[in-house]
């Protein structure tokens, strides 16, 4: 028997016996649909927060001087309450920060917090992300202003009561009206508007958008942190290769501000996106091997269904086996003949489930802030681990069909 025969002989059978078919592989199909899901989500998971949330909450080239880390999701209480005893960073340590550093890099200082805005009209809009920061967070942060400008460092430097609003910021206080040039408030106190950022849409659900900027030393410095501190000192190096050298030379400048011996640690954290994405890194690993571990139980159940109806497929063509048997065939042949039609379930079910799983991946990332993306890699692996346990499953059916002696084959009702 020629394979293109096998497998016109093993999909002629599963064509006869639909529904027997379909059953046959319910398991496959929900073991790679879950699959699939799973991973999709998993990676576009992986390439949204590695590119999208890296660039926008960290900066590119941008190490971020804190008083406790950024990402500290598996600190303690003690941990916590050990941060709290820091000394906050200050204006002071910025300068320092600035003088000490070797290699070319842009320094800027970032304070967030939240608040409302009221413009002149009455309208109000709250739980807007207000922060005070340096005209040099523009660039760090890769801030772009599509209509009027950005505050400069003299007016930074001057405390001066302009605003750069975010996009969606702009759109509710103003709609179609242009901004530039009008007064809005900041809990009472008035900002003159004077730019505002391209629209950069969300993380995690949550826009990017509702926001407000004014300089660092204007009176916005009281809303977002306390009289004379900062959140973050922002250092962006020029070159990737300096950020190592501008790491030292940040760690030493603190050090010595804040009176700390050698044998003592840091009470100050260095983030880079790198370091403080390490964590989901980990967590990503854990689930791309936990759940095919997971589906493999699916499939195994899958595989044990198809191993029973093939044994019964074989059972009620007892007779048809001998006759092909008496007529000729080789037990290489049938064994060949059930091996094909019960890996041919299995992928067909690999198929199904692909496709569903695809879907759903695709339905979870349209209604909620998950993201997904579909790599080739998995549909591969998906596929392969179908076929696979459909030829596992497939073994001892097969090899049970040419064993059959092919006379009591034929007395066979």
């Amino acid at each position: 028997m020629t394979p293109a025969e096998g497998f016109r002989l093993a999909f002629h059978q599963i064509r006869t016996q639909k529904l027997k078919s379909f059953f046959s592989v319910v398991g496959v199909i929900i073991g790679v649909m879950f699959l699939m899901t799973v991973v999709s989500v998993v990676e576009g998971m992986n390439r949204y927060i590695e590119d999208d949330f890296a660039s926008a909450v960290f900066g590119i080239n941008t190490l971020t001087l804190r008083r406790e880390p950024e990402l500290n999701i598996t600190a303690d209480r003690d941990l916590r309450r050990s941060y709290a005893r820091r000394p906050r960073l200050k204006m002071e340590d910025a300068d320092a920060v600035r003088r000490a550093l070797t290699v070319p890099a842009t320094v800027g200082v970032y304070s967030g917090g939240g608040g409302r805005l009221l413009a002149e009209d009455g309208t109000e809009i709250e739980n807007v992300r207000l922060i005070g920061a340096s005209a040099e967070v523009f660039r760090i942060r890769n801030y772009d202003v599509v209509a009027g400008r950005a505050f400069t460092a003299p007016e930074d430097r001057a405390g001066a009561q302009v605003i750069v609003l975010g996009h969606e910021a702009a759109e509710k206080l103003y709609g179609a009206l242009d901004p530039i040039g009008r007064t809005v408030r900041v809990n009472r106190v008035p900002f003159r508007v004077i730019g505002v950022l391209e629209e950069q849409g969300s993380l995690f659900g949550m826009s990017l958008d509702n926001n407000a900027i004014a300089p660092a030393r204007s009176v916005m410095a009281r809303f977002v942190a306390p009289i004379g501190a900062v959140d973050e000192i922002l250092v962006r190096t020029d070159r990737e290769p300096d950020m190592a050298q501008a790491r030292l030379d940040i760690e030493a400048t603190m050090r010595v501000r804040h009176g700390l011996r050698p044998t003592e640690d840091n009470d100050f954290a260095i983030d880079t996106a790198d370091e403080s994405l390490s964590f989901w890194r980990r967590i990503s690993q854990v689930l791309l091997v936990a759940f095919p571990g997971l589906v493999a139980i699916a499939l195994v159940v899958g595989g044990i269904v198809i191993m029973n109806i093939m044994l019964v497929s074989v059972t009620e063509r007892t007779r048809e086996i001998g006759i092909r048997k008496a007529l000729g065939a080789k037990s290489s042949d049938i064994r060949f003949q059930v091996l094909v039609e019960s890996a041919a379930l299995s992928g067909m079910g690999a198929s199904i489930g692909i496709g569903v799983g695809v879907g759903l991946a695709k339905v979870v990332q349209a209604t909620s802030p998950l993201p997904a993306a579909v790599a080739p890699v998995w549909i591969v692996v998906s596929v392969v681990l179908g076929v696979g346990v459909g030829v596992l499953a497939g073994l001892y059916p097969a090899v049970r069909a040419a064993q059959l002696d092919p006379i009591v084959a034929l007395r066979a009702e």
